[in-house]
């Protein structure tokens, strides 16, 4: 039978207990509990909007998400989205998903920093923002009822979440500071290390190659 939390079965299949047993061993507590909560959220909102997902690949998704905080995954050149989403693209070949299903998990994963964008796409990619937005912005909770957000807090807690998300992003974004730029991801930096330096889009234009 499959585990049940608000109404949302988790996916009781060799892919979804595979995809758990690796993030599992990847991510601490904060990041494997928030993860859950991801999908959990997503599905939710995705039900009371009407979308039609396939809830393994959202799955694997949310668990994924931010796989590319953890030492096990974390690149030093590239944003820790796209470690993610090239862990979870990676994953679901092995297992026999097709490569247009793994292609939107990587979207899901590689845009869930990126505003609105994702909510334009398939329901594959949207529900993982949906979830993000939900557990880590607290975006649009009264989609969900109070009996819902009980029953999933109850399986995945969030002790000092605020918190402890900032201090796992920082964690893992540290050693890669240029990656930041562009992204929301700089603010983080900006308030853990006072000596970290912006780059300024303005002035990447005005001081540029190019002669006037």
């Amino acid at each position: 039978m499959p585990e049940i939390i608000a109404g949302i079965a988790i996916p009781d299949t060799e892919l979804a207990r595979e995809a758990t047993s690796l993030v599992l061993k990847a991510a601490d507590e904060t990041l494997f509990h928030h993860s859950r909560r991801v999908f959990l959220w997503g599905a939710l909102k995705a039900a009371a909007r009407g979308l039609e997902v396939d809830l393994e690949l959202a799955y694997v998704g949310g668990l994924f998400h931010d796989l590319g905080l953890t030492p096990d995954y974390a690149t030093k050149q590239r944003r820790f989205e796209l470690d993610g989403a090239e862990a979870a693209r990676t994953f679901l070949l092995e297992h026999g998903r097709s490569e247009s299903e793994a292609r939107d998990v990587w979207l899901a994963i590689a845009l869930h920093t990126t505003p609105e964008i994702p909510l334009q796409l398939g329901p594959e990619v949207a529900v993982v923002t949906l979830g993000v937005e939900t557990d880590v912005l607290g975006m649009d909770l009264n989609e969900i009822t109070d009996e819902h957000r009980a029953q999933v807090v109850a399986a995945h807690p969030r002790p000092d979440f605020k918190n402890r998300i900032l201090r796992a992003f920082y964690d893992g974004m540290a050693e890669r500071p240029d990656t930041t730029f562009g992204t929301m991801n700089d603010d983080v930096l900006a308030h853990f290390d006072p000596s970290f330096e912006r780059k300024d889009f303005v002035e990447i234009i005005q001081n540029n190659a190019w002669p006037e």
